[in-house]
């Protein structure tokens, strides 16, 4: 099996655009240096435009997992594991926490690419793949069906394969939620992003608490057999109370996994630091979370809502539930 063969991780706006199979960046001549080799990937074709520098996870490029990567981290990388994005690469809300662009009115979703992310992702050979989007509260279904195709079409092409959807709270709407729980995928996750208090003053003004705890709830009566996940951003000044009774009342509503990292900010445009939490402090948190009885809680100040997602769901006692 041939993989992604690069050097460093890429710098920041490095893209692959696994459409033409061409890779661009700021620095021309580093790209044509490093990034060599895009596989024979080549001849598929799946969401374009992705950043590469999200693809590699921020402790030692542990995005991708597998038998030939374990090089700094020391961890038993067995599983290889992806994360695209579908629906666009611009989002039609203004998270103060996001660098995402923006747009009232995105271009439209390709109609092929749930085939052709299907058939991409068949051909790398994963055992997880995590499949994200942007908000898109312009179209009718905030982009549901093109979710749940994407997953049905994946399930077909390699059904041993675990999929895990990371959805927008689709405007509250429970059939669009249902809608992508009942498709087949084996993680549902949803963000909460911040503590109730500081949801007005993090995210776009169409998101709050009450709702993305509905979308996890509801995905759950959808279909009790998967798992849901949520994250926690921390830094942006919330209170160690705050966040305790966030994570109680998470647990309290069913919710499977939960991870909590540091926010950074991405621009100067954006909300600023107000605590860099100490590594101590997380381990509290993860501590604090396994008590609570979640499935698995991951904090740390690298953590990301991805984080480690395969290695943690194949641990035997999830992949019992699942």
């Amino acid at each position: 099996m041939k993989i992604l063969k690069f050097l460093p991780p890429p710098p920041p706006l490095f893209f692959f655009n696994m459409s033409t199979s061409k890779i661009t960046g700021e620095n021309p001549e580093y790209v044509k240096k490093h990034a060599v080799r895009i596989l024979e990937l080549a001849g598929t074709v799946a969401p374009t435009m992705l950043p590469l520098r999200q693809s590699w996870c921020v402790t030692c490029s542990l995005f991708w997992h597998s038998s030939f990567c374990n090089a700094t981290c020391g961890l038993p990388c067995r599983r290889l594991l992806y994360k695209v994005q579908v629906l666009g690469d611009t989002c039609t809300r203004a998270c103060r926490f996001c660098s995402v662009k923006t747009a009232r009115h995105p271009p439209l979703p390709d109609p092929d690419e749930p085939a052709n992310t299907a058939d991409a992702i068949a051909e790398w050979g994963l055992d997880y793949i995590v499949i994200t989007s942007v908000d898109r509260d312009d179209l009718p279904d905030g982009g549901s069906n093109h979710f749940a195709e994407t997953v049905r079409q994946i399930k077909q092409k390699k059904p041993s394969i675990l999929v895990e959807c990371l959805t927008g709270d689709f405007a509250g709407d429970l059939d669009a939620v249902a809608r992508v729980a009942s498709s087949g995928l084996d993680v549902y996750a949803h963000n909460i992003e911040t503590v109730p208090e500081l949801q007005v003053y993090v995210r776009d003004r169409r998101a709050n608490f009450e709702q993305s705890l509905r979308v996890l709830q509801h995905a759950k009566e959808v279909n009790p057999s998967i798992l849901t996940k949520t994250s926690l951003m921390l830094g942006f000044g919330e209170t160690d109370n705050q966040v305790a009774r966030t994570m109680e009342v998470v647990r309290k509503a069913g919710v499977d996994c939960f991870t909590l990292g540091q926010y950074m900010q991405p621009t100067r445009r954006h909300l600023k630091v107000v605590e860099y939490v100490t590594p101590e402090k997380f381990m509290h948190w993860e501590d604090y979370g396994n008590k609570l009885g979640f499935l698995y809680t991951a904090s740390g100040p690298l953590v990301r809502s991805s984080y480690k997602a395969a290695p943690n769901i194949a641990k035997p006692k999830l992949h019992n539930v699942l």
